[in-house]
């Protein structure tokens, strides 16, 4: 069925294109009663990611502005021209502008079929193409305790500082959630209020149920609700509507592997399996790894060894001989930094090691190189930084 939504400030001309449209194979999504500026239709085409508009052309001008504007936003969109009458002006306009479907009362049943068999074949030799980024990331722990929140919660801050960055932090451990409580959040809305609005979620909605710290939104777990099961096409339509408005999305999950879990992890294009030098965490990571390969999600994992200390007798080495597969990136256990951390609600110090391996992730995860880190300066430089010249009086 096509997705399509009505731009109309003709009140009662778009409520009978939307009851004539009613029993054939389109959904409208919306109808908006005002032509958009700029900045609300790039969220309105991110939002419903509409296949075909139904364009009130009664003002000209305005119309062929927006029509142009979704053009250049959303290549492939079909655009249909509606007027209360067929004006041999107007449709001539309208043509010239790259419109090439008119609508004008009455909406007869047959001609609006005809009509949108010709927009399914064009969306089928040309889809709409809008902007939507496949970098979403899924931090899995191998066992409950091995810290995969802390590396979740730092790296989404830590990318979402970079230039020109926007990103989602979505906690989907909906029994032992920590996302909110690691970020001093107390919003009434979660993960939970936005699976269950996802079918109809929209550009106003969206900002309602998030959270914002810089330029990262959060979606925190909410308060503990057992029973609730977030559906697959709950999180399909949650994805779809993230990766248009995201250039990067981090989801925290439980590690129980429920079946949103999965449906997750097939959307992921990287997947963190987080794991402690510690035997139980080996063993259970082991198993996790076994079961990801069966879903043919191996490609996809990098593990993370969180905690790793000299004093630990499985050396590196054997770790990856243990999985088959290296250790993607490890951290150094820096308790009294993830204590101040989540003292204050912040990320743990950049200056220190552990923060800068979490900007070493960040940068890992946008594809970029890591920036180069400063030189120690010894003593000499020190030295030469207190010599000044000496001024020269002309």
């Amino acid at each position: 069925m096509l997705r399509g939504v009505i731009i109309c400030p003709d009140q009662d001309l778009g409520e009978r294109l939307q009851n004539a449209l009613e029993g054939h194979r389109i959904g409208i999504l919306r109808r908006v009663s005002r032509y958009p500026n700029m900045v609300d239709l790039v969220r309105f085409l991110r939002a419903t990611a509409p296949q075909v508009v139904f364009l009130s052309v009664e003002s000209r001008a305005d119309a062929l502005d927006v029509a142009a504007r979704i053009a250049a936003q959303a290549p492939g969109t079909q655009i249909v021209a509606v007027s209360s009458t067929c004006d041999p002006q107007t449709l001539l306009e309208t043509m010239r502008a790259g419109i090439r479907e008119f609508l004008a009362p009455p909406f007869e049943p047959r001609p609006l079929a005809e009509m949108l068999f010709r927009i399914e074949e064009t969306l089928e030799q040309r889809p709409v193409m809008i902007e939507s980024t496949d970098s979403l990331f899924a931090f899995l722990p191998a066992k409950a305790g091995v810290g995969a929140t802390t590396v979740a919660v730092n790296a989404s801050l830590a990318l979402a500082e970079m230039p020109d960055m926007n990103v989602l932090l979505a906690d989907f451990d909906l029994n032992c959630g920590l996302v909110g409580f690691m970020l001093r959040m107390d919003s009434p809305y979660s993960v939970v209020d936005a699976a269950e609005n996802a079918l109809d979620m929209d550009e106003n909605l969206w900002p309602k149920l998030v959270s914002s710290i810089g330029n990262l939104d959060v979606l925190p777990a909410g308060k503990l609700n057992p029973g609730f099961r977030i559906e697959p096409a709950q999180i399909r339509h949650l994805v779809e509507f993230a990766r248009r408005n995201y250039k990067a999305i981090c989801v925290d999950l439980s590690g129980l592997m429920e079946k949103f879990s999965l449906e997750l992890l097939h959307e992921a294009k990287k997947i963190f399996l987080v794991v402690t030098p510690e035997i139980p965490s080996l063993h259970l990571a082991r198993e996790r790894l076994e079961f990801l390969r069966k879903l043919d999600l191996e490609s996809r994992v990098a593990m993370l060894l969180n905690r790793a200390e000299k004093r630990h007798e499985m050396a590196l080495g054997e770790i990856e001989k243990l999985f088959g597969l290296p250790v993607f990136m490890s951290f150094p256990n820096d308790y009294a930094g993830v204590h101040k951390s989540l003292t204050t609600g912040k990320s743990v110090s950049r200056t220190s090691l552990l923060g800068k391996r979490f900007q070493e992730l960040a940068w890992s995860m946008a594809g970029k190189p890591a920036p180069p880190s400063e030189p120690r300066r010894g003593l000499l430089d020190l030295l030469a930084a207190r010599k000044k010249p000496a001024l020269v009086q002309s």
